[in-house]
Formats: structure tokens, C-alpha cells, sequence
């Protein structure tokens, strides 16, 4: 059992969803991954609140305000005791501009299948196409 608080040993990623699509970043570091895509987010910082990091996070690498719901899927964990959360982010304001990223994507569930996804979180799939296939609108019957 590690000393260090749970909330020090938290990485948060943001789902956006709009219209029916997910917004995905694309990693231009480490070299390990850059060029494949993930949710963006990061490291929640002592003192800060998965929802306040990610809100931070998104801040600092989208340039919008956004508003932290639920949890999405599993725990991923991965090395030095760090776990990755996801979290459902509703975007208040701005438009997403890649600031830390080489760009973004907005993308559907079938684009979502076929994006070079960061392994981490591959995990999270099966919600995210659940709920972009939720959004997606039905043409009539």
C-alpha cells in the first residue's frame, strides 16, 4: 500500500462529446506515442479534485471551460501506482484548439474503431461507442 494519497496517484482523461461525435488528441510526445490519439487530460495535482484537474487540464490544453460529469468505464492502471480515470467533460465554452497536441478529431463511433488509440485507453471502447452511438441521430423509421 503506497503512502501517497489516492488523489496524487490520479491521471483524469475528458470525453466530449457534440453531435454525436468524441473528441480525440493527438500525442506529439513521448516519441512511444506520438502521433496516435487519446482523450486529453493529465496528472491531478495534491489538493485538486479529479473534476477541478480536469477542468485544469482541458484549460490549459484545449483553451475551454468545461463542466466534469460521471465516471466512464474502467480503471486503467499503469506504472509507479498511477491509475487513469475517464470522465464524461460537457463543453461551457470555447472551441477546442490543439495547444499541447499536434490536432484534433472529432469522430464517430465507426472513425473511433479506426483511430491509432493510446493503449491506455482502449480500455474505455465499449462506452465511449455506446455512447456516441446514444447521441448519434436516427433518421425516420
Amino acid at each position: 500500500m503506497s503512502d501517497v494519497p489516492a488523489r496524487d496517484r490520479e491521471v483524469v482523461a475528458g470525453a466530449i462529446f457534440r453531435g454525436g461525435r468524441l473528441l480525440l488528441a493527438q500525442r506529439t510526445s513521448p516519441p512511444a506515442l506520438a502521433g496516435r490519439w487519446e482523450l486529453p487530460g493529465g496528472k491531478v495535482e495534491e489538493f485538486e479534485t479529479p473534476q477541478a484537474a480536469l477542468a485544469r487540464e482541458l484549460r490549459e490544453e484545449l483553451a475551454v471551460e468545461v463542466r466534469c460529469g460521471t465516471r466512464i468505464g474502467v480503471d486503467v492502471q499503469l506504472p509507479a501506482g498511477l491509475v487513469l480515470r475517464a470522465y464524461r467533460a460537457e463543453l461551457v465554452s470555447g472551441e477546442p484548439v490543439a495547444l499541447d497536441h499536434a490536432q484534433l478529431a472529432w469522430v464517430d463511433a465507426e472513425e473511433l474503431l479506426s483511430m491509432d488509440l493510446v493503449d491506455n485507453d482502449r480500455a474505455w471502447i465499449p462506452e465511449l461507442l455506446e455512447e456516441l452511438r446514444a447521441l448519434t441521430p436516427r433518421g425516420p423509421s
